[in-house]
């Protein structure tokens, strides 16, 4: 049964899978960093910008939800699923979901993330050569 409105499930899980992308980016950076990369300096300043626009979009994210009053809580994790309570305003609604489903949807907002940062890198890029 479903206790938040479409809303605030919107807004909650968007930034549960935002946070996992931020979490992703900054995991390629250390291998960027660490990794046998020839030229590094390209890929580092586009995972930046990305980690800044996702960090902008999550801080919104965030005032939105203290303003609502809602929470996210991990519940369970296992090799298949991954379970989390969202918490808005004393009404509680568990969601589960598919490990590979999470991966297909923070997946998405890194290419979401990369659109929208590409153009303005390019654009910069440009002027610095």
């Amino acid at each position: 049964m479903r206790y938040l409105n479409d809303e605030e499930l919107e807004v909650a899980s968007r930034f549960l899978f935002l946070s996992m992308a931020i979490i992703v980016i900054q995991q390629d950076v250390q291998h960027i960093q660490t990794g046998s990369f020839k030229i590094k300096e390209p890929y580092l300043k586009l995972l930046e910008k990305m980690t800044t626009e996702a960090t902008n979009e999550r801080r919104k994210l965030r005032n939105e939800m203290t303003k609502k009053n809602i929470s996210i809580v991990t519940l369970n994790h296992n090799d298949s699923f991954s379970s989390y309570l969202f918490v808005c305003q004393g009404r509680e609604e568990q969601r589960n979901y598919f490990n590979p489903a999470i991966r297909k949807k923070v997946e998405g907002i890194i290419q979401e993330l990369m659109h929208k940062v590409l153009p303005r890198y390019q654009q910069h890029a440009s002027v610095n050569t």
